[in-house]
């Protein structure tokens, strides 16, 4: 898989450290922000080729970024992958993200070897 540059949208700065270490070990680079909000406003910047989605954070949280984003893709007709994460992960939730326009989904603690097969599940590599 090629090096991918990953938006993180993740409040908990451990998670945050974690993350963009698995990103690196992976071959990946990541920017991190620390809500919802702030990702919107990355994004109106930066391009990424995936977004790595907190559902829980301060502000805006991920489920209503997400809408925003997919909001944002009716009028560009441009697609980006997001994948949504989460500590609660309860039965159901891959189903109900989907719903919500998610392309995946990792349960928190999340797991490198985790991450990596959702990111090549989602973009086909």
């Amino acid at each position: 898989m090629r090096a991918l540059k990953v938006l993180v949208a993740e409040d908990n700065t451990i998670n945050q450290r974690l993350v963009i270490a698995m990103l690196n070990a992976l071959g990946h680079t990541g920017v991190v922000v620390g809500d919802g909000d702030k990702a919107l406003k990355c994004l109106s910047k930066l391009t990424f080729d995936v977004v790595l989605m907190d559902v829980m954070m301060p502000q805006m949280d991920g489920l209503e970024a997400l809408a925003a984003i997919r909001l944002q893709e009716q009028a560009t007709g441009i697609h980006l992958p997001i994948i949504m994460a989460t500590a609660h992960d309860e039965p159901g939730d891959r189903a109900r993200y989907k719903k919500a326009g998610a392309d995946g989904y990792v349960a928190k603690p999340i797991d490198q070897n985790a991450l990596q097969a959702e990111l090549q599940r989602v973009l086909g590599g």
